[in-house]
């Protein structure tokens, strides 16, 4: 049986460096070819939604990381459909294509089924 890796984002992307940091963490594991399942829900939703300008209030795009994702096998990524409602949000607004908009039964059913969870 192969581990996998959940990890939980739920900051807004540019609130604090979690959602950097959760990035980099999931870039490393798909560097070492471990499963990895990304979540977003809260705030963290705020972390998928395209023509985000980081450069108004003077910091690093990170969202650019989501172009590496293909590179490095991470397909498994997940947003609570609840918490993009409660935000007035689509999934349609995102910066990635290969998002999986789930209920919050379903996201807490695949949060079990990971070995580690990472929570940003």
């Amino acid at each position: 049986m192969s581990k996998s890796v959940a990890i939980v984002n739920t900051s807004a992307t540019f609130s604090t460096s979690q959602s950097k940091d959760s990035l980099d963490i999931a870039l490393i594991f798909g560097s070492y070819e471990v499963e990895t399942h990304l979540f977003f829900i809260g705030d963290g939703v705020w972390q998928l939604i395209a023509k985000q300008q980081p450069e108004q209030i003077n910091t690093k795009d990170i969202l650019k990381t989501f172009n590496a994702f293909e590179f490095y096998d991470l397909d498994k990524v997940y947003v609570s459909e609840e918490c993009l409602a409660q935000r007035g949000l689509s999934n349609q607004e995102f910066n990635i294509d290969n998002v999986v908009t789930l209920s919050s039964t379903e996201i807490a059913v695949r949060l079990k089924t990971a070995n580690t969870i990472f929570n940003f």
